[in-house]
């Protein structure tokens, strides 16, 4: 198995420090960084939200796997930068004002981090007006919501009229998520995107961005 294998494999499985080893080594042999990022750490990654979204593994074995992609980018960070290496777009992400639930969209966070995207994670109870200042400074594609109580959902609102009042709802895509939220509630409140899981808010969010960037 060659080296690039490898290090999916091992990623799949969460072993870490295999990752990281095997990383060194893909660079010691004089592979690309960008090589090493998508044909081993996003690929293996993919693989990953895969089977989550089949329901073939869960919550602990996405954890496990996303702290071992962890371990290899830190590695790839520096060379990536150096080599002009940009992410496929930059999403902001948390959870609504007044619901500090974080396991979804940390969850949601994995995936779009294994597909390539730069997210900047806000936290928890983020006010509205937070999020569309950090797409500003961020000069971000996409503004994506989390909320799991009925209570918040209205803040989701919130943050679609802030998007306007600041002058970059037409620049900005904002995507939804959360057991309460559905489709429906996505258009009552001039959403662009809902999903109901992590893996295909991933990709959602993934096609979004290219079709702002290609604008």
């Amino acid at each position: 198995m060659d080296t690039l294998s490898s290090i999916s494999e091992y990623l799949q499985q969460g072993r870490a420090n295999n990752v990281r080893e095997l990383v060194k080594q893909a660079i010691d042999e004089g592979i690309a960084a960008q090589d090493i990022l998508e044909k081993g750490l996003l690929a293996g990654m993919g693989i990953i939200g895969g089977k989550f979204k089949n329901n073939e593994v869960f919550v602990p074995d996405v954890l496990i796997a996303a702290r071992a992609m962890n371990a290899g980018t830190e590695i790839l960070k520096p060379l990536l930068a150096s080599g002009g290496v940009t992410a496929k777009g930059t999403v902001i992400l948390g959870t609504v004002k007044g619901d500090l639930h974080d396991i979804g969209k940390n969850l949601v966070r994995m995936m779009m981090e294994g597909k390539g995207l730069e997210v900047i994670d806000l936290g928890v109870d983020v006010p509205s007006e937070r999020f569309v200042e950090a797409a500003k400074e961020n000069n971000a594609q996409i503004i994506a919501c989390s909320a799991l109580l009925t209570t918040t959902m209205p803040a989701m609102e919130e943050v679609v009229q802030k998007a306007k009042e600041a002058g970059i709802r037409d620049s900005v895509t904002i995507m939804v998520g959360g057991a309460p939220i559905t489709d429906g509630f996505c258009d009552k409140i001039g959403a662009d995107i809902y999903t109901p899981d992590a893996s295909t808010a991933a990709d959602r969010a993934v096609e979004a961005c290219a079709a702002r960037l290609n604008q």
